[in-house]
């Protein structure tokens, strides 16, 4: 696995920071990596980040942040936007799925 391990530890935060499209800097805690199969066969990993504020606390209205998450050979992370509004359903869909799923598991 590389820097950004897909396992994370439940109690175990990570935190990037993000270089917007107009350079400011946004600071965010990963919340999890997933794989998503596309409907062209393929998977591809993203990434689901929330933005926080200085004392590392969630922003108050939930907004979630969702990448193309990739590794180079060394295990260095690359984010990348997702490409259009299809690939975003699909991948909305896919967190919300695990989001559900993990609610569930939580209620055992």
């Amino acid at each position: 696995m590389g820097i950004l391990d897909k396992e994370l530890n439940d109690d175990e935060e990570m935190f990037i920071t993000l270089t917007l499209d107009d350079d400011t800097e946004l600071e965010t805690r990963i919340l999890t990596i997933f794989e998503v199969e596309l409907e062209d066969g393929t998977s591809q990993d993203y990434i689901v980040v929330i933005p926080v504020d200085e004392n590392e606390q969630d922003n108050e209205d939930g907004e979630v942040l969702i990448y193309r998450y990739f590794e180079d050979e060394d295990g260095n992370p690359t984010l990348d936007n997702i490409q259009d509004d299809e690939e975003f359903e699909i991948v909305s869909d896919a967190f919300d799925e695990l989001l559900d799923n993990e609610a569930f598991d939580q209620m055992d």
